[in-house]
């Protein structure tokens, strides 16, 4: 007997459990361009997450999934290095970009944010025009002269499916635009940083099925020039825009694999209950 899954995939009914070090599955890539190695961190007292090990694989989409709390959203902003100004946060372990670690001493972290881009939950735009929201980046870290912003900013917009939509509007507020269009708008600001990796806080919660369904069209063409890591609660978008899933849970990193393995043939029952629904 089966049992079949919130987005349609059937999942096994007999699922032997396992510990969480035999149960994570990491990708086959041999070069992971983002990979973490025993992360723990805290807040304060608090141990927010527990020994993470994870290789996240190039030009694809990694979900990380898990009910609310579960350490998701710690991880993905402490790929950025979002927690450093947290007070009371402390970590041990690394995270390491191209085989490098983020933490080493002398790290830029503005350089390092242009490498690794963030997209929230919430569109939020500068209060600036249309232009210049895209134009902030490349400006701030010198990355291109004045004759070759206009090239710069079309080319992301272009890349946020939004240069449609907005050529004629380029200076007009960021914050007049739509719901979905700024949230594209945050995308093509994150993008004329020319990053290497894209990380994205459930930047779908807060648009509508219609503006989701671009978002998620994007990402699928995106993963061809970018690495994105992306925090949802919405089972079945995961199910449709990743290519790999990590499931959180109480600060552990339970399971880890292709999406089509974790969605359909989960080897840890606490994945198997969640996704069918069972709890989070």
């Amino acid at each position: 007997m089966t049992k079949t899954a919130s987005d349609g995939l059937t999942v096994g009914q007999s699922v032997r459990p396992a510990p969480v070090s035999q149960t994570v599955r990491q990708s086959d890539s041999p070069t992971p361009v983002l990979e973490s190695r025993a992360y723990n961190f805290w807040y304060g007292p608090n141990h927010a997450l527990h020994d993470i090990d994870l290789s996240i694989p190039p030009n694809a989409v990694t979900a990380l999934i898990g009910p609310s709390g579960c350490g998701k959203t710690t991880f993905l902003r402490s790929i950025n290095r979002l927690h450093d100004l947290t007070p009371g946060a402390r970590r041990t372990g690394d995270i390491l970009l191209d085989g490098k670690s983020i933490f080493a001493p002398g790290t830029d972290v503005v350089a390092l944010r242009q490498k690794i881009g963030m997209v929230f939950q919430r569109p939020n735009p500068f209060p600036k025009s249309v232009y210049d929201n895209v134009a902030y980046g490349p400006r701030l870290n010198a990355l291109a002269r004045a004759s070759e912003l206009p090239d710069r900013v079309e080319r992301a917009l272009g890349q946020a499916a939004l240069w449609e939509e907005v050529k004629d509007r380029l200076r007009e507020p960021g914050t007049a635009l739509s719901g979905g269009q700024q949230q594209r708008l945050c995308i093509a600001r994150a993008l004329a940083n020319e990053p290497e990796v894209l990380l994205m806080d459930e930047p779908c919660s807060a648009l509508d099925p219609i503006a989701t369904q671009r978002i998620e069209e994007l990402l699928v063409e995106l993963k061809k020039s970018y690495t994105i890591v992306i925090v949802t609660h919405n089972m079945q978008q995961a199910a449709r825009v990743s290519d790999f899933t990590g499931f959180f849970y109480v600060g552990n990193l339970v399971e880890f694999g292709t999406t089509q393995q974790v969605f359909t043939r989960p080897t840890d029952e606490r994945t198997e209950a969640y996704i069918t629904g069972r709890f989070g």
